[in-house]
């Protein structure tokens, strides 16, 4: 079903943590993309929690490791650290094949971080293939909490599949009309923010994109999933959409779409989870005994650790961009 990969670089594979967190990184502006075949990506990831005294009864979920394998994405590398012990961890899949890190700490007296170190590399194999189920897959048809369509959503939807129900010219219009409508602003919508309260808005952030863009995909009987990643380039975790399509030899292909940048995603991007929306991916979550809230900030970073060029007309690649 998918693409062969290259045999793993085990050179990256025997890293220590020290020598994953030391990795030095490229600037990204300076690839010529066009040319890349392999990408490798070093991902590092930050959360704080205070509390305004002891907790007790920590029972804590990360999803910030993205899965072995995802389509032309291989995971190579991680490290996770936890300020405090005892600490216990599973790791297990979701009905969505996302990883999901549980983790149970019985006390914590004022504050806890979970640092996540993760390199992953991507190549250049061409599309991403599902098995031909997924296309009637009712969780990427029917709408989710926060893709519930009004009459607004309703009226966009019927109005983009005038020109034409194909799925791929279909799918197009519906990304470049949501990058089109809206305007990108932080603090206007939050987690719980549904699709049809962002269109009203006009305005909102990654996620929001995603939301109306599913709204209207399943409302055009295009199956389609919410992704949560990192883009380079930018700061925080980012979101955007898998357009399920028919492709060959009873197959589907996942057609991956940013409406927030209006285009295509291409080797730039690294997922980390797919779901019905965002609340099926959120990458922290959990519960304690306390009587008092706690505090999260936290820090997200994704750069570019190393990429191989083609071959010219071969596809291979030919050498390595040093690191610096």
């Amino acid at each position: 079903m998918q693409e062969r990969l290259p045999r793993i670089d085990a050179s990256i594979v025997a890293l220590d943590s020290s020598q994953i967190k030391s990795l030095g990184l490229l600037d990204h502006a300076e690839i010529d993309w066009g040319r890349v075949h392999r990408s490798v990506y070093l991902i590092h990831q930050n959360f704080h929690y205070e509390y305004p005294g002891p907790i007790a009864d920590l029972n804590h979920h990360l999803v910030v490791l993205p899965p072995k394998r995802h389509g032309d994405q291989r995971r190579l590398r991680h490290q996770l650290d936890v300020s405090v012990s005892p600490v216990t961890v599973a790791k297990r899949r979701d009905a969505f094949g996302n990883v999901v890190l549980d983790l149970h700490v019985p006390f914590v007296e004022t504050a806890i971080d979970f640092e996540a170190w993760i390199v992953v590399e991507r190549f250049a194999v061409g599309p991403h293939r599902l098995p031909g189920a997924a296309l009637a897959d009712r969780r990427y048809l029917d709408p989710s909490p926060l893709t519930q369509p009004d009459d607004a959503l309703r009226a966009v939807a019927t109005s983009l599949r005038m020109a034409g129900d194909e799925p791929l010219p279909l799918a197009r219009r519906i990304n470049r009309w949501v990058f089109e409508t809206m305007t990108y602003a932080a603090g206007v919508t939050a987690v719980e923010t549904t699709a049809a309260q962002a269109l009203a808005l006009s305005q909102g952030v990654c996620q929001d994109y995603a939301h109306i863009m599913l709204a209207l995909c399943r409302l055009c009987e295009l199956p389609a999933r919410y992704v949560s990643g990192h883009l380079l380039g930018e700061g925080g975790t980012h979101a955007w959409v898998d357009v399920l399509l028919p492709g060959d030899a009873s197959q589907a292909v996942a057609v991956a779409f940013d409406p927030t940048h209006g285009r295509e995603v291409g080797l730039s991007y690294v997922t980390v989870a797919v779901g019905r929306d965002y609340r099926d991916v959120a990458p922290t979550s959990g519960s304690y005994t306390a009587s008092y809230k706690g505090q999260l900030s936290s820090e997200r970073r994704v750069g570019l650790t190393a990429v191989q060029y083609a071959r010219p007309g071969r596809g291979l690649p030919t050498a390595n961009v040093e690191t610096a």
